[in-house]
């Protein structure tokens, strides 16, 4: 899985709610081809903001109650929390610098 920390149900509060500053987590899952495809770019952005934004991955086949709970109908999806709040979201494969973008405009 790379430099990304796999959360589960049962580490979701510990690993995204109750950690400081900026997550980004990726739901994906096994069967999903954008999810494959982004895959190496999650772990590259896990490397290059290492310090500054945890990124999570959380497969949605085996953890459906937190998928629902955030209303996750399409995936890849990847959300943005800020000190435990969703604060931004994008659906689908997104570019690289397009989710660079992103985060640095959530952790500025």
């Amino acid at each position: 899985m790379g430099n990304a920390v796999v959360v589960a149900t049962t580490t979701w509060d510990q690993e995204v709610l109750k950690a400081p500053g900026s997550v980004m987590v990726d739901f994906w899952a096994v069967w999903c081809g954008p999810c494959q495809a982004i895959a190496p770019v999650i772990d590259e952005l896990a490397v290059e903001y290492q310090g500054k934004l945890k990124v999570c991955k959380l497969n949605t086949d085996e953890n459906p109650d937190i998928a629902s709970q955030y209303q996750i109908m399409g995936i890849p999806t990847l959300l943005f929390f800020k000190d435990g709040k969703p604060v931004d979201k994008i659906v689908g494969a997104a570019s690289k610098k397009n989710l660079k973008d992103k985060i640095d405009k959530i952790i500025a």
